[in-house]
């Protein structure tokens, strides 16, 4: 039986790999953009039954309501919803400004939180659906250069926790999907790079000239990364979380073993500040 999707950020990247392999598996799509003109060419040459698109700012509570009625109307329901919009720009803390840290934030978190609840009224009435949030390695390792992004990404990883637990009572799956490096256009011109002053340059100068020269050569194919995406949603039980290309999977275990050798050497103090048992 088809499910229907809705995939936010659908005009590039890993976005429209994901839409492509959605089309080629005989789904249904609903493909968003804010400028759908840059959906040119997406859905050709397959059945126009199953593919409509539609103008969508994840941040604009009206066009998320929309999306989703608009993926109801075309094809009757709403299985998957998909939260693939996002960018994040490189730059220190010091110098990235507050207003870009809002627009980052409000993009990649308060964008995922809009479309997540515009979605969930139809998913509790049917009892049934499944929602992937895009977050990235980046949302469980704090990444040097991009304090917003991880910010919003980290902010992602926890409302996606505590979502699945309210989701897993009226029988909606969350899945956290965390990429590593993929050959799409997020280390290109979606990326503003500030190299920034020579005080972080071994962090952010070094992050900055990371991206630009890893561009084009990163280990992750992103038709791949949607293929394992489509066969998480087909599987009977889905990861809550999902690391995608061995640099996330390597990056993420070494960092974990970190983390629990940092909680044992702390341990003592952790736990001294309780109140002494009573009695």
């Amino acid at each position: 039986m088809a499910r229907t999707w809705l995939v936010t950020g659908s005009s590039r990247g890993f976005g429209r790999a994901l839409c492509e392999a959605i089309i080629a598996s005989g789904d249904n799509l609903l493909a968003t953009a804010r400028d759908p003109a840059q959906l040119a060419g997406l859905g050709d040459g397959h059945h126009p039954a199953r593919f409509a698109t539609a103008k969508l700012d994840v941040t604009s509570e009206a066009d998320a309501a929309t999306a989703v009625a608009t993926a109801i109307d075309a094809f009757g329901e709403l299985d998957v919803l998909v939260n693939n919009a996002g960018y994040g720009d490189v730059g220190s803390v010091e110098d990235t400004t507050l207003d870009s840290f809002r627009r980052q934030i409000e993009t990649n978190l308060f964008g995922t939180i809009i479309m997540t609840k515009a979605a969930i009224p139809h998913m509790r009435e049917r009892r049934r659906g499944h929602i992937v949030q895009f977050s990235s390695v980046g949302g469980r390792i704090g990444a040097p250069g991009r304090s917003p992004y991880s910010a919003a990404k980290w902010g992602v990883e926890g409302f996606s926790e505590v979502l699945a637990q309210e989701m897993k009572l009226i029988g909606v799956r969350v899945t956290v999907v965390e990429p590593g490096g993929f050959r799409t256009d997020f280390a290109g011109s979606s990326t503003r790079l500030e190299a920034g002053r020579a005080e972080y340059d071994a962090v952010v100068g070094n992050a900055s000239r990371m991206q630009a020269a890893s561009n084009g050569k990163q280990r992750g194919d992103p038709r791949l990364g949607a293929r394992a995406i489509l066969d998480v949603v087909a599987s009977d039980s889905p990861p809550l979380r999902l690391p995608l290309g061995s640099d996330a999977v390597g990056l993420i275990e070494r960092f974990d073993k970190a983390r629990l050798a940092e909680l044992e050497q702390w341990r003592a103090v952790s736990l001294s500040t309780d109140f002494p048992p009573e009695g």
